[in-house]
This record gives C-alpha cells, structure tokens and sequence, in this order.
C-alpha cells in the first residue's frame, strides 16, 4: 500500500462491451444498502462493497510468532546509497526504518523463523500441527508455493499452500485456516503472513521503494470456547483496481523479456493517490461496517491492529472513527510496509508487550492489491 502522494500514472484497464454488460447486471443486482468504498476521484475504480459479512466463531489463537531479517536499513543509507531525502520519508510515510532480507535468502526463510517461534511460544508438537496456510506475494518460486517448502523445513506432515492477496494476504489466510478448525477438518493450523518486498521494489523509484520492508508473521490456529474467534468479519475484492497497485511484468500476461527486465517492470507500480484514498475510506466503512454486525462502537475495541501501510491512512481513518491513538498499535516506523507480514508482526509485538489479554477484542484490517481487503473483530 503507498504513500498519499505517489502519483505514477495508472494504465486504464480495456472494456469490452461483454465487460460492460456484466458490470451492468452486477449493479443491477447489488443490494440497494451497499455503500461504496471507493472515492469518485479515484479514476473510475468503483470497489465492490457489499453489507455481506460472516461469524466464525469456537476458534482461538494459541500463539504468535515474528520474525524480521537483521540487515536494519535507514532512511539515512537510503539518502546516501541512493540520495532519497529522509525527512520527505518519514513525514509522508511514518517509516524511519525498514528490514531487508539477505542476499542467500527467500520468503520461506522467513516464514520458517516465524512459524518456529510461534510453535515455541504455544509449546505444542509441530507433528499435531495438520493445516499450514501462507499468506505472500512473494513465494520462493512461482512453483512451488512458499509453503511447501515451509512445511518440509519444518519437518510437517500436514496439507500446505499459499494464498495471495497482495497486504491482505495474511487476513484471507487466516480466514482459511479458521475456517478448517471451526469446521473439525483441521486441528492445529499454522497461518503464517510474510513477504520479502525488497525484492520487488525499484531501488531507483523514491515513491515506492522507501515504503517497503521484509519481514513475517505467525499464529496457530485451534478450537477455541463458543464465544472466542470472529464475531464478525468481511473480506472483499474489486478487480477493477488491478491496474493501481501492480507488478507489469513476470506473469502469463506480460513474460518478462531483457527490455522490460532493464526498466524494472518486474517491480511494483502504483498510482499512490488514488489507492490512498481508497484505503482511508475502505478502512473506515468495513470496521464501521464490522462493529453495526457485531452491536459494538469503535470505543468498545480492545485494540486496533492495521496493515501497516502508511502513518497517514491509519492516522485518518482513526480520526474518523473517533478511536484515539493509544488503542492503535503501530510499529510501520520499524518495518515499513511489510505486506501479508505486516499484521500477524503487530500482532506478536502487542502480545509481548501485554496488550492483547484473553476475552479482548482485537480488530484486524488488511488492504491492498488486487484491490482486497480482510476485516474482522477477533475476540481473543
């Protein structure tokens, strides 16, 4: 997710008259009561946003764990290795720092640590682990997932893939991974969110690159009491932002050829403004959406644990809301922007440091490409 004022231009997405038609049923059928969560300004993206939302509850998280690589890059090597100005960083984005991932290492290093710390904290055997979700945009490989390989290091006997949803990758996995525990399918899932997004940023674009870090997240997931879990949660997509946060080339679509590869098109693109705002107004309208479903106020909410994107989009849509600063945790001056990485990091930290407690309500938000969103008041 970017900063208020990257502005690189989007390439507006083709629209046949087939496109058109079904767009046109689709609106004809949405519920009168939806409320759009994209601003009019934002280039003719229109999100589907609908009232639907779900309960999921009898699941509890045993434990977290994190882990963040060691190299700590500053806003002040970034100003001298590449001449960025750090003051313009830390003022629009709220980063001061950020971790970047060895040369000899991948995402499912990354995941490893963390899940390895996660299973120390719950003191479980990792042979009773039997579900293992992996939320990333950035897999080792195309092929395989990230998690296959996670499971081998980990020595599981256990089902393992990856779910991509870009930031909100974390929350669509552990929606997932609820979803096979409150169903009895699984017993113990392993949800892990990681990304290694120094891989996939243009060091030569001060837009982008200075926003992202690497890092993962990790929690198990296990039966919990009838009234622990997801009181109430919503996930979403609308496809017709694709063009506002994306990687060009490397896909089925545009292979990557010595040309592109030379003007970085296997690097994030962003149209920074737009995607701001509809960040700020789709945070706002899902957890307001969240808290109707579950008879809550924002006041009622234990603690707020965002996707850490920007300083500035969680600063306004708590604003809006009337939730003051002390029940957000943030930790983006740390880590940047580290994806599907990002919650479940903000997650173990607040644990750690006595801010989440059983019987809690903990509201979870992730958003990003695609464009997606996962949302939902986790009571703890």
């Amino acid at each position: 997710m970017p900063n208020e004022i990257l502005d690189s231009p989007t390439t507006p997405a083709l629209a046949s008259e087939d496109v058109t038609e079904v767009r046109n049923l689709i609106a004809a059928v949405s519920q009168p009561s939806a409320t759009p969560a994209a601003s009019p300004e934002s280039q003719g993206t229109r999100t589907l946003f609908t009232r639907r939302t779900r309960s999921l509850l009898g699941v509890q998280v045993l434990a977290c764990g994190s882990y963040v690589p060691e190299q700590t890059v500053t806003n002040d090597d970034l100003h001298d290795r590449l001449g960025f100005d750090p003051e313009w960083i830390k003022q629009r984005s709220g980063i001061v720092e950020r971790r970047h991932i060895a040369d000899d290492r991948a995402t499912s290093d990354l995941c490893f640590e963390a899940a390895t710390r996660a299973i120390r904290a719950a003191k479980v055997d990792p042979q009773q682990i039997d579900m293992l979700v992996v939320g990333t945009s950035t897999p080792d490989f195309q092929m395989p997932s990230a998690a296959c390989i996670v499971q081998e290091k980990l020595g599981l006997d256990a089902p393992a893939f990856d779910v991509s949803a870009a930031c909100a990758g974390f929350m669509y996995a552990f929606v997932t991974g609820a979803q096979f525990v409150a169903t009895g399918n699984a017993n113990l899932a392993l949800v892990i969110g990681a990304d290694a997004m120094s891989r996939i940023t243009d060091p030569g674009d001060q837009r982008t690159h200075p926003l992202f870090g690497d890092g993962a997240g990790a929690v198990l997931l296990a039966r919990g009491g009838p009234h622990q879990g997801l009181i109430c949660y919503q996930m979403g997509s609308d496809g017709s932002g694709v063009q506002q946060l994306v990687i060009p080339h490397g896909g089925s679509q545009h292979r990557l050829t010595e040309e592109t590869f030379a003007n970085r098109e296997d690097c994030i693109k962003m149209d920074g403004r737009s995607v701001f705002k509809w960040a700020v107004r789709m945070l706002t309208d899902t957890i307001e959406l969240v808290l109707e479903k579950s008879g809550m106020s924002p006041h009622d909410v234990s603690l707020y644990v965002l996707h850490q994107a920007n300083i500035r989009i969680i600063d306004s849509a708590m604003e809006q809301l009337g939730v003051p600063p002390e029940k957000v945790f943030v930790n983006l001056d740390k880590y940047g922007n580290t994806s599907a990485g990002s919650i479940p990091i903000v997650l173990d930290e607040a644990i750690q440091a006595g801010r989440i407690n059983r019987g809690d309500t903990v509201m979870l938000c992730g958003f990003g490409a695609g464009l997606t969103w996962g949302t939902g008041l986790f009571r703890w």
